[in-house]
């Protein structure tokens, strides 16, 4: 049984590479999906670059002398075709002349044109999914990329080992693991099988299959010392030069941001390890927009990039007096070592010797943070920080987004590090409102 798979516009618009990812099967789109993408050709945003790209796609194809209509081979052996289908949808669906309407009425008539075949019909719309299933259509979410929120790596874990390996452990600073599911840069709470209060700390070394100490945090950094183990191991990822990718996850009040920004602060202005910090967040509102915002490009920043602002000043140190007398982030910025700008500038860079950190990459798409990432040029670092349940952005979702989806790819990368944050330490009532509401 032959299957055919009929994509909506959403799919080809959150990730151009869909038509390759069907495997053998028929993947059919919509002629009224091409009027939608061709709508958005001209925008300069990540939709509009999607839209180009799928275009591109489709007239490669079209350019090796097959005809769309007929049926053009995939390079995995499956078969493109573009239909304009010769049904129609219910009446009252289709006076309407949606464009989401058409497009299941292409769906409608390539599963009725293959009674004896399946038929499925992949969008990311949910009310499109519950119409098509109203009609009799197998309708499905586009999970390529999906990742079990529930199931993503958090970086830590616990081993029982005998109270000697400790010792040996805290002795000789390094402690040799034969741990088959242990990956490069994760964390290990050892446990002494007889003294649950008898522990030790450490980060696996992939390279040398060795157990070896955090970094010490006596002095803090830039003023800031961890509250948790887990804002210990995420100091020690930020403050360790090999590795190159940090993301930081957690929810609300964990520390995320100004742990990483005490990091950076620390290693372009104490150390002088890199040359600037680059700090950038993506610009999504929460609710309903303000609409237009008058003045230059940094005077529009402002309202987005508040956030980063206030933490870097709260590690300046600043109080009342200081803000009064004009003392602020300014400072840093205009004595070069802080730069601060939006992601929407970021494609066609080449970033070398930089610290950079992108706050709030849940609301990226994979595509997105593949681009970041990227850009890194010789000696940078990136640190991605964010939480899965407080995303902006309509077209991702917990289990879709671009930072759930480098925790996962990294995971066992030597230069590639993870810690999920669990405990908030912003104030009581904030830890309170993260669990109950």
């Amino acid at each position: 049984m032959e299957k055919h798979v009929v994509l909506d516009t959403n799919v080809l618009i959150h990730d151009p590479r869909a038509i390759n990812q069907f495997g053998q099967d028929e993947v059919v789109i919509p002629i009224f999906v091409l009027e939608e993408i061709d709508q958005f050709k001209k925008e300069s945003s990540e939709r509009g670059r999607n839209a180009r790209e799928v275009a591109r796609m489709l007239d490669a194809f079209r350019g090796s002398g097959a005809k769309l209509a007929e049926g053009a081979p995939l390079p995995n052996g499956g078969r493109l075709r573009v239909a304009a289908g010769q049904r129609s949808v219910p009446t009252a669906l289709r006076e309407s002349q949606i464009a989401d309407h058409l497009i299941l009425g292409v769906a409608l008539d390539v599963r009725d044109s293959h009674p004896n075949d399946q038929t499925v019909f992949v969008t990311k719309d949910v009310n499109l999914r519950l119409r098509a299933d109203a009609l009799g259509l197998i309708a499905v979410d586009y999970d390529a990329e999906r990742i079990d929120i529930e199931e993503l790596y958090s970086g830590m874990t616990e081993l029982v080992v005998k109270g000697s390996d400790i010792d040996t452990f805290y002795a000789q600073g390094a402690l040799p693991l034969n741990a088959k599911d242990a990956v490069s840069n994760q964390y290990i709470l050892l446990r002494d099988g007889e003294s649950q209060s008898h522990t030790a700390l450490g980060r696996f070394d992939g390279s040398s299959g060795k157990l070896v100490p955090l970094r010490k945090m006596r002095d803090g950094v830039w003023g800031i010392r961890p509250r948790n183990k887990e804002q210990h191991c995420a100091l020690d990822l930020l403050l360790s030069d090999e590795i190159k990718l940090v993301t930081l996850v957690g929810k609300a009040g964990t520390g995320k941001t100004m742990l990483a920004l005490a990091a950076g602060l620390q290693k372009v202005v104490e150390e002088r390890t890199y040359q600037r910090l680059l700090v950038s967040r993506p610009v999504f509102p929460l609710g309903r927009d303000v609409g237009y915002l008058p003045g230059d490009l940094e005077q529009k920043l402002n309202p987005w990039m508040q956030p980063i602002y206030d933490n870097v000043e709260f590690l300046m140190g600043l109080s009342k007096v200081d803000s009064k007398s004009g003392r602020s982030y300014r400072e840093l910025i205009d004595l070069g070592f802080i730069e601060i700008e939006p992601l929407t500038y970021i494609r066609g860079r080449s970033i070398p010797n930089q610290f950079i950190i992108v706050d709030e990459a849940q609301n990226l798409t994979p595509h997105e943070v593949k681009t970041i990432i990227t850009r890194a040029g010789e000696a940078t670092k990136i640190v991605l920080t964010g939480d899965p349940y407080q995303i902006d952005n309509p077209y991702v979702d917990a289990t879709s987004n671009g930072l759930t989806t480098i925790v996962q790819k990294f995971r066992d990368q030597p230069m590639a590090g993870h810690v999920t944050l669990t405990k908030g330490e912003r104030s009581p009532l904030a830890e309170l409102a993260s669990n109950v509401l």
